[in-house]
């Protein structure tokens, strides 16, 4: 039977605003039960609300859960609410992403910036893994960035202690987006759980926030105009989430809607295995 969303179980992480809504809101209306992710109550509401109305009557189901993605303690008890709640996860769309514009730390001692965009998808795919074997043939979609072609995976510093500029420090987390989702479709091979990646494009949204003050102004003035809606961002990701023609397609990076050769420093084993190895570390994972 050919792939379709209609009533499969997704989890949307970064989902009460921009792409993430967007795509929620498309999978709904293909009939997918919906748990958004977010760290507002009142946004996640207004979102699943958002979610109902926009995606018609129809729809199966839309909820949300709350989660704090600097927080690995918060990533760890969102994941032990979603199995708590739910028998089966089909689609799990890592999309939650922060930029800052000076260097800070979680509460577990970590560069912000690699914490949120990186080891929160790192973390919450792992200890959600389980379940989405069990529920095979299932899909893990994961929002990087072009931005990873110019990252850098530096072991010794992986948290800019020397050196933080906030584009550096978003390029390293992208890249290693790139990475870990290549790893994972390679550990996973064979198990009908797929991973692929993907660039949404330059997307108008309130991602960039974070950026310094004297830099919003050249960001409004000549590159907003190329931003594209965050209903055409959101196409891509609902492409990997739902698409029937992607059923055998895995450890693929996908921009403008097909796959493309990722930067060739996410295409390195010995790298995507020093990765997680680390990461696994740094999120206490066996």
């Amino acid at each position: 039977m050919a792939w379709t969303v209609k009533d499969k179980t997704v989890l949307v992480t970064g989902a009460t605003s921009g792409i993430g809504l967007e795509a929620s809101v498309e999978l709904a209306r293909q009939g997918a039960r919906v748990v958004l992710v977010g760290r507002d109550r009142g946004r996640a509401e207004a979102a699943v609300a958002a979610v109902r109305d926009r995606a018609g009557a129809d729809v199966p189901g839309a909820s949300y859960l709350l989660c704090d993605f600097s927080s690995q303690a918060s990533i760890r008890a969102l994941a032990r609410e979603f199995a708590a709640g739910h028998d089966r996860l089909d689609v799990l769309v890592n999309n939650a992403g922060a930029v800052n514009k000076v260097r800070r730390l979680t509460e577990d001692g970590i560069e912000m910036t690699f914490a949120v965009n990186h080891l929160g998808y790192f973390l919450l795919t792992n200890l959600l893994l389980d379940l989405l074997l069990a529920s095979a043939p299932a899909r893990v979609v994961t929002v990087a960035s072009i931005g990873h072609r110019s990252g850098t995976l530096d072991f010794d510093d992986l948290g800019y202690e020397r050196g933080y500029q906030i584009m550096r420090a978003y390029a390293r987390s992208k890249l290693a987006n790139v990475v870990f989702a290549n790893e994972l479709a390679r550990r996973l091979d064979g198990t009908g759980v797929t991973s692929n990646s993907l660039h949404p494009g330059a997307v108008n949204t309130n991602i960039w926030s974070g950026a310094p003050t004297w830099a919003k102004p050249v960001i409004g003035l000549f590159l907003r105009p190329f931003f594209i809606s965050p209903e055409r961002g959101a196409e891509p990701i609902v492409q990997l989430a739902s698409s029937p023609d992607l059923d055998s397609v895995s450890g693929a990076y996908f921009e403008k809607g097909v796959p493309v050769a990722p930067a060739q420093l996410a295409q390195d084993p010995d790298l995507a295995a020093r990765l997680w190895k680390v990461s696994a570390e740094l999120v206490g994972l066996g």
